[in-house]
């Protein structure tokens, strides 16, 4: 079965680690990018060197008619079967009584609503083709609250395992799958403060931050034949934190 995913926020990061390991289990990949172009073409590229096709879309994940968009042209390699809904944003750093409002609602709009907008058009051209795999990525901060940090991006991000969870009893007639996966602390350019990992370890049990392959690995299992019978789950790769 050819399998075609789309991965939101692809080019960095988790996304280009998730990217490169669906290629090599064999999925052709649609990475889509809001900015950094330059990023999704390596990404794309390590998926050909995987033997896969990939394309590369700028979209906007809080737009429905971007991600409508985003869709159609995924569809040039066949009908869909897998969505990450990779794409995140921390702008509002701080105490919230700190921070802007607009900050804020930009942040749960890509947290969450985004991730909404795009479960929900993937729907039909999944059911169509028969059934497919959806993981969302959370945090961990959605059961650690963030305090001091950004409460906001902890409340959408436990909004996303609820919806994770509702909608895996929605679509299960479906045959579509719709699991998480909650990272803890992991080494990317996501953190403001980039020697943040090495400063959190002390505090994780596993005495590190964690790696965008780890991961990557969770969520292809997620997606894979050996998860057939997952769904509604969310997997913490948090080091026991």
């Amino acid at each position: 079965m050819t399998r075609i995913t789309v991965v939101t926020g692809g080019g960095r990061g988790i996304g280009a680690a998730v990217s490169r390991r669906l290629a090599a289990e064999g999925h052709d990949i649609v990475i889509s990018f809001l900015n950094d172009r330059a990023s999704a073409e390596r990404t794309a590229a390590a998926v050909r060197d995987n033997g896969q096709r990939a394309l590369v879309v700028q979209a906007d994940s809080t737009d429905a008619d971007g991600v409508k968009r985003m869709i159609a042209q995924a569809a040039q390699f066949g009908p869909l079967t897998g969505l990450v809904n990779n794409a995140g944003s921390a702008t509002a750093i701080g105490r919230l009584a700190d921070n802007s409002l607009d900050d804020i609602r930009r942040d749960i709009d890509v947290n969450l609503m985004a991730v909404i907008t795009c479960c929900q058009l993937a729907i039909a051209p999944m059911s169509t083709a028969g059934g497919g795999s959806i993981v969302n990525i959370s945090s961990a901060a959605a059961t650690l609250g963030s305090a001091g940090e950004y409460v906001h991006y902890a409340a959408a991000k436990a909004a996303v395992e609820a919806l994770t969870v509702g909608l895996s009893k929605e679509l299960g007639g479906d045959g579509i799958r719709v699991n998480a996966v909650a990272p803890g602390v992991i080494w990317t350019e996501f953190h403001k403060d980039p020697e943040r990992p090495a400063k959190l370890a002390a505090a994780i049990p596993a005495g590190r931050a964690g790696t965008a392959d780890e991961v990557a690995g969770a969520v292809a299992w997620l997606m894979s034949d050996d998860a057939s019978y997952t769904t509604g789950a969310v997997l913490r790769v948090a080091g026991g934190r």
